[in-house]
């Protein structure tokens, strides 16, 4: 006997499924990172609402959560580093309210990345 089984989940339960929670830091800040090659193969856009994150597939779409704030943004390098989950842009960082350290962000994938 071959039993074949198909689970649904709504879209919320694949975004519960799929987010993240920490800190976040952000990097780029300086003139000698801006332009530079990423780990994905593109330049670093200073000006992009853009992160680094370890694991995540090169394209993933997150929605980043802090302080009341959101943004929307793309992975397109690896790091952090340090002991954050992800490294943010200087642009998404000040979407946020600082360019320092947050605590409490909250990244939920929206749409995975196919490029490991």
């Amino acid at each position: 006997m071959v039993v074949t089984g198909i689970v649904l989940l709504s879209l919320s339960s694949v975004a519960e499924a799929h987010r993240l929670s920490g800190s976040a830091t952000y990097y780029g800040g300086s003139d000698r990172l801006c332009g530079r090659r990423t780990a994905s193969g593109g330049v670093l856009n200073c000006a992009a609402m853009t992160a680094a994150q370890r694991t995540l597939p090169f394209g993933t779409v997150l929605i980043v959560q802090s302080g009341g704030r959101s943004l929307q943004v793309t992975v397109t390098d690896r790091g952090p580093f340090t002991g954050a989950f992800l490294d943010l842009s200087p642009a998404a960082a000040s979407a946020l309210g600082c360019r320092c350290t947050h605590r409490n962000v909250t990244a939920t994938i929206v749409q995975m990345g196919s490029v490991a």
